[in-house]
């Protein structure tokens, strides 16, 4: 299954931490993030429940990134 959503996030290089954070997220297949249309995609792996991947990958990418935001 895949899914956008839209993000908050100030500059490129955070950007490409949200992403490298989402994909290290267990669950996720791939994430990609596009800075200048302030989205991410995300594949998700088979039998993943993608609200509760959703809120790791949300931890993790405000971990490397502490004022990004993820609209879930």
């Amino acid at each position: 299954m895949k899914k956008i959503y839209k993000i908050d996030v100030d500059c490129a290089n955070c950007a490409n931490k949200m992403e490298a954070a989402a994909n290290d997220t267990p669950g996720v297949k791939k994430a990609v993030v596009n800075f200048m249309a302030l989205k991410m995609r995300v594949e998700f792996e088979d039998g993943a429940d993608a609200a509760s991947v959703m809120e790791d990958v949300k931890k993790n990418c405000r971990k490397v990134e502490s004022d990004c935001e993820i609209f879930i």
